[in-house]
């Protein structure tokens, strides 16, 4: 599976952005999508994720209220609308998939197959 992150950009605080993630070359729908981010000088966290075949969708606190997970199994993608930004979601987004048991689906080690990143910068 080969995944192709694309949506980041600049915006300012407030504003929404929604990321797109799209497979090529396996049955992205089977596997868990995740999103994870990265700010600079920090380690690489959880942010949501939406279980294979039409499954649950997962926040962490942090995200909750403000992000949605989705998917298009059509078109092999999965999406985060992210709305209300703070200056604190600024980081490289990474979406992944993978096969996570319920209590691993935020563990980073947990997907086998990871996108490029794209940069979301929220500043005014």
């Amino acid at each position: 599976v080969q995944l192709q992150a694309s949506g980041g950009g600049v915006v300012q605080p407030g504003g929404s952005l929604r990321l797109s993630c799209t497979a090529s070359g396996g049955t992205f729908r089977t596997y868990t999508g995740g999103w994870f981010r990265q700010a600079p000088g920090k380690e690489r966290e959880f942010v949501a994720a939406i279980r294979g075949n039409g499954g649950s969708t997962h926040y962490t606190d942090s995200a909750k209220g403000r992000f949605t997970v989705s998917r298009d199994s059509a078109k092999n993608t999965v999406y985060l609308q992210m709305d209300s930004l703070k200056a604190e979601d600024t980081a490289v987004y990474y979406c992944a998939a993978g096969r996570p048991i319920l209590s691993q689906i935020a563990t980073v080690s947990q997907y086998f197959y990871w996108g490029q990143g794209t940069q979301v910068t929220v500043s005014s």
